[in-house]
């Protein structure tokens, strides 16, 4: 009987440690959860360079980034590790993506538990994405799980789904993509789910897929994990961000509308909060981009079905955090596939030197938030025409302006040597009709008319949506941002750097050039504006396009796709040369009256020079005001009883 006893002793100790049974639980009910978490990391697998107080410092780095996170394990085994998108596109190593997938490889070496996917692991259409998923299934090596809540593929009245999807969704069954997936931890049941919001979705124009409501998905999701899984925390993976206007912010809204979700690990937004977002019940975490810092959020429960945060970091990750061994011997087996695939076809090394930057550009941040003349949008432009000068030669015809949006610029650059890796990172975005990455450049026409529209899509839209701004080389233009909207450009004219100022002919086509993107989205600006704003790109003989990769601008030496960063990169290296190396001219060290902002405030600065859209407005409130004035004068005299005179008898 002494020895039963001892054998059920045993046996009960041994269930009170299996991770996930009914008596974990009891025992660990108390016990907190900690949440390592991450996002856009966009393919920084490197450490990268910031300017900060005019110091340079060393961030970031996947190598680092693991030791980092070994340290934090150490303390809590069992804590979690996710991460909220955009994981791939942003450095040299995206061209790997579809072949080697070394963002999902590198993930699943550092040991995270689950992502889910940001609009740009879109930016290589379907197959991409497609392509990337089965190299990362066909390594064989450990891969963090996938959790993609509103993606769905749209299909004709038969059921049909487009041929360029069949292969992605095959891909995304075989990686086993799932709405969500349970986690357990110290005997809980933690639910992790992923969402793109609605700004990413709108910004993955070529992703193929649907994305259904974000929150209304999530509202389902969190009703499954709850009544079916019964798990005990909710984690969203959300691609959606926010922005000072709590009103306005995605993942606010979003723990408003479905308040039963614990953790939003709130990606997209690129936003890094020293203290989380408190909803309701609901934590909102950030953590900033590239990998700078790992965030680390640690919840306890309070009560049933609640969970209050007891600790909150973002722990740097710098030149002080030792590499990881292994995973920067992985890093540098992926940055040989780069050299061997991408690279060596064009004659260039990844640590390259091209130019030497004897001051540092705007931060990208100040970039983003600033709306004014931009001497890297200057630097970015003029490579545009050097690199089709170069690539056509003899056949070159002439450009009157080059168009860079401020969303496709990607990296800054800062004092010192600027390397080929670095040019890349400036213009990162995209891939042409070739497979490679990189979005090449285009040749359009626009009329003089239409050129100053550009103009004011820069001065009206920008305010509205900081993508849109705009930088120009071969054009100046004024505008006063207190005028009317879409009337806010006063004076646009021709000016090439190194010639004469002369005046748009409304009805004249010039020679545009842009990159593949932009010239597609400069077809939507009507739509964007309600019409009142048109900008059509055409062919050399004045025809609409209809075929924006018949344009597309081909080395003459080989028939290559022109692509915006070897523009870039060609450019660096054409500079003077100081002391045997080339030295980008002070000329970019500031603003050159390509952008004029006039900010004069009197009636006549706002009123004068009124366009179509302004006489319009103009007449629609007098018109109003007439009509009001009617009105009262009808009212005045109902009130006011007519007089009447008496005739005495």
């Amino acid at each position: 009987m002494n020895r039963l006893h001892k054998m059920i002793a045993l046996l009960l100790t041994f269930m009170l440690l299996l991770p996930g049974s009914g008596y974990a639980d009891t025992v660990k009910a108390d016990s907190p959860i900690t949440i390592l978490f991450t996002h856009d990391l966009h393919d920084n697998l490197l450490p990268f360079n910031m300017e900060d107080n005019a110091a340079i410092q060393s961030w970031g780095g996947f190598a680092r980034l693991k030791t980092a996170i070994d340290q934090q394990r150490k303390n809590d085994p069992q804590l979690l590790l996710v991460d909220a998108g955009d994981f791939s596109m942003g450095t040299l190593f995206q061209t790997e993506f579809s072949g080697q997938a070394p963002e999902l490889r590198l993930l699943g070496q550092m040991g995270y538990d689950a992502t889910t996917l940001g609009n740009h692991e879109f930016d290589f259409r379907p197959a991409g994405l497609a392509g990337s998923l089965r190299a990362a299934k066909t390594s064989q090596e450990r891969v963090p799980f996938l959790v993609a809540g509103n993606i769905s593929y749209p299909a004709d009245q038969q059921g049909k789904i487009k041929d360029d999807l069949i292969p992605l969704r095959q891909a995304m069954n075989a990686y086993g993509v799932k709405d969500y997936t349970v986690l357990e931890r110290k005997g809980y049941r933690i639910g992790v789910f992923g969402i793109m919001g609605y700004d990413a979705a709108a910004k993955a124009p070529k992703a193929g897929v649907e994305f259904s409501d974000p929150l209304e998905r999530a509202a389902s999701i969190v009703d499954k994990l709850q009544n079916q899984e019964k798990v005990d925390m909710i984690i969203c993976l959300s691609h959606s961000g926010t922005v000072a206007d709590r009103e306005k912010a995605e993942d606010v809204i979003l723990a408003q509308k479905v308040p039963e979700i614990d953790v939003i690990i709130s990606g997209h937004s690129h936003t890094k909060m020293e203290q989380p977002i408190i909803e309701g019940d609901t934590v909102i975490s950030s953590v900033g981009e590239y990998g700078a810092n790992l965030g680390m959020v640690t919840l306890q429960p309070e009560s049933a079905g609640v969970w209050k945060q007891v600790q909150y970091r973002l722990i740097p990750i710098n030149a002080g955090m030792a590499a990881d061994a292994a995973v920067d011997q992985q890093i540098e087996y992926f940055k040989s596939l780069v050299q061997k695939d991408y690279l060596d076809p064009l004659g260039m090394k990844f640590e390259q030197v091209l130019a030497y930057a004897p001051y540092s550009f705007a931060a990208l941040e100040e970039i983003y938030d600033q709306h004014c003349e931009q001497p890297l949008g200057n630097l970015i432009s003029d490579a545009y025409i050097y690199g089709v000068k170069q690539a056509e030669g003899e056949q070159y015809q002439p450009i009157a302006a080059a168009i860079v949006p401020n969303g496709t610029i990607r990296a800054s650059v800062i004092k010192g040597n600027v390397t080929v890796a670095d040019a890349y990172n400036i213009s990162s975005l995209g891939i042409g009709p070739d497979n490679k990455s990189g979005y090449p450049l285009i040749s359009v026409y626009l009329t003089g008319k239409e050129l100053k529209t550009a103009c004011e899509v820069d001065a009206s839209i920008t305010p509205l949506m900081n993508d849109a701004q705009l930088y120009m080389s071969g054009i100046t233009y004024t505008f006063n941002p207190h005028r009317l909207m879409f009337n806010k450009v006063t004076d646009a004219a021709l000016q090439p750097r190194d010639g004469k100022r002369s005046e748009l002919d409304d009805d004249k086509l010039y020679r545009v050039v842009v990159n593949l993107y932009s010239a597609q989205m400069l077809s939507v600006v009507g739509e964007k504006s309600f019409g009142l704003l048109s900008i059509v790109p055409k062919t050399r003989e004045g025809k609409p396009i209809s075929d924006y990769e018949a344009q597309i601008i081909r080395d003459k030496s080989n028939g290559s796709e022109l692509k915006e960063w070897v523009a870039i990169a060609r450019y660096l290296q054409s500079f003077d040369q100081v002391g045997g190396m080339a030295q980008i001219p002070d000329y970019y060290n500031q603003a050159q009256g390509r952008k004029i902002i006039d900010q004069n405030t009197s009636i006549l600065a706002r009123l004068s020079q009124p366009n179509t859209i302004a006489w319009a407005v103009y007449g629609l409130i007098t018109l109003v005001i007439l009509l009001i004035i009617l009105l009262i004068r009808r009212i005045i005299r109902r009130r006011v009883p007519s007089r009447r005179i008496t005739y005495l008898r």
